[in-house]
């Protein structure tokens, strides 16, 4: 299939970065102290990405007073009924048409698969919302996905993750053609890369069914960023090891074989529900910066210096992530931004 959108690499230039903050559910918590550690969360990305491009943050009625009393005028605010605060997936995609105006995918936001844990009656309306307040055209997907789900170079190339993308609560029946044709349709992708799964505890029971934005990152055309979980008794040592075999064995859309940078997994394993799925991978590039995910681990600098070395030119700037990790996801999952018109 032809394409008709583009979406340019995320580290192209940035007109603004949106997000929404956390309003109620399990992302608040049972406790004011819970609710308190999310917003703090929430509110420390908003001002990092703020040093780099204006933020947008959604918030619901609700939620107001709490946004305004952490973040100030750091932000712009925009008032609207929310569910949750993932903006990565419920936001919409921003593309280009033919002529290069920017226009934005509507995913069809639907809980990450019906699931029965999830509530998106209000959320799935948000990337409608955003496209027309940000006064671009809305194109509607043919498949459901989430902006988690994938990730492209800009040039032709789009990785993507078996267990999202062909989840039968979201594309029932739908085969890898069905979705590369929708990826070369909305996205402009000559090249899909399928990796078998995402992390082990995405793929859980309150996971995404394995988002590539917490294994798999391309900095630069022909060059990829991966989760290296190095400890054995880590289930997500033998991911680790697959998904690099992937990369191995494949080339970009341009046919360049890829530089691989591996990403050294945190090394704490647990926490006190399951195994870890932190991930470094997990960062969000906007202008002259990185913002990266850090867990106060021993792993944080080595990290950081891989970044530094995938980004050259840009500050890397980190950000706590562990409260954003035990509500499932990390900077990326909470922003989505918005490519220089």
């Amino acid at each position: 299939m032809l394409s008709t959108y583009t979406m340019p690499a995320e580290t192209g230039p940035q007109e603004r970065v949106w997000m929404a903050f956390p309003s109620g559910g399990y992302t608040l918590g049972d406790t004011e102290a819970e609710a308190e550690a999310a917003r703090t969360a929430w509110a420390n990305t908003a001002r990092a990405v703020a040093r780099f491009a204006p933020v947008t943050l959604v918030v619901d009625p609700a939620a107001e007073s709490h946004a305004r009393r952490h973040l100030g005028d750091a932000v712009e605010y925009v008032i609207r009924p929310l569910n949750d605060a993932w903006m990565r997936d419920m936001g919409p995609t921003f593309v280009r048409d033919r002529t290069g105006a920017l226009a934005a995918v509507d995913w069809g936001f639907n809980g990450w698969g019906a699931q029965d844990w999830a509530a998106w009656d209000k959320d799935r309306l948000i990337a409608a919302e955003v496209a027309a307040l940000a006064g671009v055209q809305v194109v509607g997907a043919r498949i459901v996905n989430e902006g988690g789900g994938f990730h492209v170079d800009g040039q032709g190339t789009v990785l993507a993750t078996e267990t999202v993308q062909l989840d039968p609560g979201r594309n029932p029946g739908a085969t890898k053609a069905d979705i590369e044709a929708e990826f070369a349709r909305l996205l402009g992708a000559t090249k899909t890369i399928w990796l078998p799964c995402g992390l082990t505890r995405d793929n859980g029971l309150f996971g995404t069914r394995g988002h590539v934005d917490i294994v798999a990152a391309i900095p630069s055309p022909g060059t990829v960023l991966i989760h290296d979980q190095r400890n054995p008794e880590h289930p997500d040592f033998e991911v680790s090891q697959r998904i690099r075999k992937v990369f191995e064995a494949t080339t970009d859309a341009a046919g360049r074989p890829w530089t691989i940078l591996p990403v050294p997994a945190p090394a704490l394993l647990h926490d006190d529900e399951d195994w870890v799925d932190y991930s470094y991978i997990n960062h969000l590039v906007v202008n002259g910066g990185v913002v990266a995910c850090t867990f106060e681990d021993p792993h944080d600098a080595e990290a950081l210096a891989v970044l530094a070395q995938a980004y050259p030119g840009r500050e890397i700037v980190g950000v706590d992530a562990r409260e954003l990790f035990a509500r499932g996801g990390g900077i990326h999952c909470i922003t989505q931004q918005q490519p220089a018109r």
